[in-house]
């Protein structure tokens, strides 16, 4: 590229959403990834899109709502500008109830969900059925919203990388001479690099676990009980997982997936004879105040930070590629909450 206006640092799915939103909109985009496209916790399985139940409203999660209400368009673009498909699938989720106290909450929620989400998506309270694809309910009662939506995330990595290309982006694999504004957008590393830049601890990795099983179910909706999501992927396949751990012994798969596996199975016995097909682990970045951080770097002009997905990273990544757009672009920083804000984990 003759000029920069735009170096995006780290090729997981804040880097690559932050991009996409900026080229997108006529920047000149260098993406520089050390690695590999994709790596790192945005390589995992699950890809569950999953909203916040409707109750004790914040910033946060109505910024999470705008997400999920975004990412439908947002994610056909992504497919339409490289021709790959990021298996998008607004799919909905199920949920078992465990008796009726937990019956009589999920009912007070639907009011709440119809003000909160208007009429873009329900939370039900539906009598479980017994077909084969629904949870197993002690109450014989089943949440069903649909909100939830499911992503593949090595697709959406795949399918963003393929739109950047078309768009006439840069992309960089190894060292790369940063050029005009400079996002970092580096996870686990970024999070390490700026508590050593701050000089006290702002975040840490938090491994996830999760299988991938042979089990067509791709029009499904995705299932979760007991912390133990199930989601159905275009591929033909059932993602199952995942656990989150704040120590551990190795980087890699362990034991704990055979829990992970035998919860899923009790929570959806069709999945008992399911093939395994990938046991996979990561070290997802989980900032101190829990949510994603970003905003402009303090004390350095014209580099910003797009980090700490943790659990939410694929949820939110279209509004948060549009939002650091709107900052790095146009000065604009109404789009992010005080809680997101770099200075929120500076407090």
């Amino acid at each position: 590229m003759a000029s920069v206006d735009v170096t995006v640092r780290g090729g997981g799915i804040f880097g690559l959403s932050v991009a996409w939103a900026c080229a997108r909109r006529g920047a000149r985009v260098r993406l520089i990834e050390t690695g590999r496209i994709g790596g790192g916790c945005t390589g995992g399985l699950v890809g569950a899109l999953a909203p916040h139940a409707p109750e004790a409203w914040n910033p946060l999660k109505q910024f999470q709502f705008e997400a999920l209400k975004l990412a439908p368009g947002w994610w056909q673009a992504v497919a339409q500008a490289g021709g790959k498909d990021p298996g998008y699938l607004r799919s909905g989720r199920l949920q078992p109830l465990a008796d009726e106290a937990a019956v009589a909450a999920a009912r007070d929620r639907v009011a709440a969900a119809a003000q909160l989400w208007g009429d873009f998506a329900d939370w039900q309270v539906v009598p479980a059925t017994g077909a084969a694809w629904e949870p197993v309910s002690p109450s014989g009662w089943l949440v069903r919203d649909t909100l939830t939506a499911r992503l593949s995330p090595r697709g959406a990595a795949a399918a963003l990388e393929a739109a950047l290309r078309a768009q006439g982006a840069e992309i960089v694999l190894g060292e790369g001479e940063e050029a005009g504004a400079v996002v970092h957008a580096t996870g686990l590393a970024g999070l390490n690099e700026l508590s050593a830049a701050f000089g006290r601890k702002l975040g840490a990795g938090v491994k996830g676990q999760a299988l991938r099983l042979r089990f067509d179910a791709r029009d499904q909706p995705q299932v979760f009980a007991a912390g133990t999501f199930a989601v159905p992927h275009a591929d033909g396949t059932v993602a199952i997982g995942s656990t989150a751990e704040n120590t551990w012994t190795t980087d890699g798969p362990d034991e704990q997936l055979d829990a992970v596996l035998a919860r899923a199975v009790a929570m959806m016995p069709v999945l008992a004879r399911a093939e395994v097909l990938e046991r996979w682990a990561g070290l997802r970045p989980r900032a101190k105040t829990r949510g994603p951080v970003l905003g402009a770097w303090p004390g350095r002009a014209g580099h910003f930070i797009a980090n700490g997905g943790f659990k939410i990273g694929f949820g939110v990544a279209p509004k948060v590629g549009e939002v650091l757009a709107d900052l790095v672009l146009d000065g604009r920083e109404t789009g992010i909450p005080e809680a997101m804000r770099i200075e929120a984990l500076l407090a």
